[in-house]
């Protein structure tokens, strides 16, 4: 029997993907969710199982159930305006609940554990190509949490000999080329649906949030990495452990940046369609560039982000978005 892989968050935009690519890795993926903001028809490429990472008590029966022999932990809160005005939330959220994960995990002896931080840990760390090495300043309750979670899962390392994969990552985007799975935020967050969303009419137009950035066009400025490359190297990740490799960090990211103004004119372009936008305020906590400058992933994981280009991720949403959604 195919061995068993616990992914959190597995009914949500990323981690639905990350079924996907271990189904067709020939793992099982066990999705853990509590679809609060996940979505069951996500849910195709292996067992589900609903519940809430605050729940201790449901986390150890799915352990019991499924033995599985690693976890894919990509269940968290992760708007970045909303860490600010509601930190709480997300500390009790995204950090205690990973806790309960973890802790979880130990007892159950699955000692591999594929974790999806972010590239927020950085902070503000302008015209600095962001390595593994630089410094972690996160500048809201997001990036916080998160490396908060890094340093649980260190001292467990310690603790219990559990061996973690982190990826920090940088924006994802686009969907899955075949159509099974695909992004949808009820509301939307992310800056390449919104843009389809205006584009399509259903929203009256993209909120530009801040035009006043030192930055070559005013807007903030983001490295963005395709959702099935994303999920490549969680696959990657999750072999490194399996192969006894031990604990590594590694950033997911292309290198290049793109504007705000760069993702929008190219989504004009992609769907031969104009972009109403308005212009708005800065929002709290957000940072005016985030780069990864690191080869690692490709150096020692051998991954290969081929998709990531920006006319392919925005293609691959467009063609999701326009192929209805999980509501119908």
């Amino acid at each position: 029997m195919n061995a068993h892989v616990l992914v959190t968050g597995g009914a949500g935009y990323i981690g639905s993907h990350a079924c996907k690519a271990l189904r067709a890795a020939g793992f099982v993926p066990v999705t853990f969710d509590n679809l609060v903001t996940g979505w069951k028809d996500a849910v195709k490429f292996g067992p589900f199982e609903q519940g809430d990472l605050l729940e201790k008590s449901r986390l150890a029966e799915v352990f019991a159930k499924y033995s599985p022999v690693a976890v894919m932990h990509f269940a968290a809160l992760s708007q970045v305006g909303e860490s600010m005005s509601e930190p709480g939330r997300y500390w009790r959220n995204n950090v205690l609940g990973s806790l309960n994960l973890i802790e979880a995990a130990a007892e159950a002896g699955c000692l591999n554990f594929v974790f999806s931080s972010t590239c927020a840990t950085y902070g503000e760390q302008d015209n600095v190509l962001l390595d593994e090495d630089s410094a972690q300043l996160p500048i809201n309750a997001y990036g916080s949490s998160k490396r908060a979670i890094e340093e649980i899962l260190e001292n467990f390392g310690h603790s219990a000999g559990m061996q973690s994969v982190i990826f920090r990552y940088f924006n994802v985007a686009g969907a899955d080329p075949e159509g099974e799975v695909g992004e949808f935020h009820r509301p939307e967050t992310h800056l390449v649906p919104i843009i389809l969303e205006a584009i399509d009419g259903k929203r009256p137009e993209l909120t530009i949030f801040g035009t006043d950035y030192d930055t070559p066009d005013g807007t903030c400025i983001r490295d963005y990495v395709h959702v099935c490359d994303l999920v490549d190297a969680h696959v990657l990740g999750l072999r490194w452990l399996l192969d006894g490799r031990g604990t590594r960090v590694f950033n997911l990211g292309t290198g290049t940046g793109f504007s705000v103004r760069e993702v929008m004119d190219a989504s004009g372009v992609v769907t031969n369609r104009p972009v109403p936008w308005e212009e708005g305020p800065r929002r709290a906590g957000d940072c005016t560039r985030l780069v990864s400058g690191s080869t690692r992933a490709r150096v020692e994981l051998g991954w290969s982000p081929g998709r990531s280009t920006l006319q392919e991720m925005i293609a691959d949403a467009w063609r999701w978005h326009q192929s209805g959604h999980y509501e119908g």
